[in-house]
């Protein structure tokens, strides 16, 4: 099998996986959402650590943490990235648990344009015409879904914003997404083990008393094994397949919520979503024609070189 087949399944079991989570939030849904983050990132910080040193990367590890504490930058954006991180799971689960799927969907259906017009508001990154059609026809489907549903999808938008801040930040500590997650993760890690004890010794806690404890171990595992696979994916496969292929999450979060949690579909949704997706098909064609020209014109200026 080529190297570039591989990488797409990586890369697809990633986006799989992600896109089946809310069963995985759903087989504890009773336990409350802080308590389920507070495992989350806990366990992943335990398997995170348990691969690296299974990987034989712990020295490479200790340099980047090195690295990082000695600049006082680095350290700022590694805790607003943890931060940002922190804050996307949460709403995400808690999305899960008040049956918002679709709205968690659609956050991350429209993530990438967020991401887009963060970088070029923040960063000065070029925008294209093309690109602002995209961002005009996903705000009026967002707007109109807005209006017919007569609430603002402000899980939606947390979601987006959380997420592209977060690859916004990390673009500033540039490491690589198996270590970027281990490091976060250990910054985290103490405040999460001190909450759960809290909870625990309060008696408020879910963990040890019944079998969402398993569960809880697990969403470790949850988070480690499709980073893993995305990081070995992204390696192997160009970036404007990524763009296509990371539509598969928020597509089965939504196929998911409307046919086994009974979340509403409505004709509100119906068209809504024909601009949502129509400026997102838009903006994948874009952006896959852009990198493939860039991709003939470096090749040609090698054969010239």
């Amino acid at each position: 099998m080529s190297n570039s087949k591989k990488g797409i399944l990586f890369a697809l079991g990633a986006y799989v996986i992600w896109g089946f989570l809310p069963i995985y939030w759903k087989q504890i849904e009773e336990v409350s959402s802080y308590e389920i983050i507070a495992h989350r990132i806990l366990w992943s910080f335990v398997f995170m650590i348990l691969f690296i040193l299974a990987a034989g990367r712990w020295r490479f590890f200790r340099e980047d943490l090195k690295f990082i504490f000695s600049n006082k930058k680095k350290v700022a954006a590694l805790f607003l990235a943890s931060a940002t991180i922190t804050t996307n799971w949460l709403i995400f689960i808690i999305a899960v648990q008040t049956g918002h799927i679709l709205d968690a969907s659609l956050g991350y259906y429209i993530n990438p344009l967020i991401s887009v017009l963060l970088g070029f508001i923040i960063l000065g990154e070029k925008f294209s015409r093309v690109g602002w059609v995209a961002i005009i026809l996903v705000s009026v489907g967002v707007f109109y879904l807005a209006v017919g549903l007569g609430s603002a999808p402000w899980i939606s938008f947390v979601l987006a914003l959380s997420f592209s801040l977060y690859g916004l930040i990390k673009k500033t500590i540039n490491l690589d997404a198996v270590y970027a997650m281990a490091v976060e993760t250990f910054v985290l890690a103490p405040f999460a083990l001190v909450y759960i004890i809290y909870i625990g010794v309060s008696g408020t806690g879910d963990f040890g008393i019944n079998t969402a404890s398993l569960w809880m171990i697990g969403s470790g595992i949850a988070t480690v094994i499709p980073l893993l696979l995305f990081s070995l994916g992204v390696q192997k496969i160009r970036l404007s397949l990524i763009g296509f292929l990371q539509y598969f999450a928020p597509t089965l979060m939504l196929i998911i919520g409307v046919f086994m949690y009974d979340e509403t579909f409505t004709r509100v949704h119906q068209i809504a979503y024909i601009f949502i997706w129509g400026g997102l098909i838009l903006y994948s064609l874009n952006r896959y024609f852009t990198m493939r020209d860039e991709n003939r014109r470096e090749a040609r200026r090698r054969v010239g070189n």
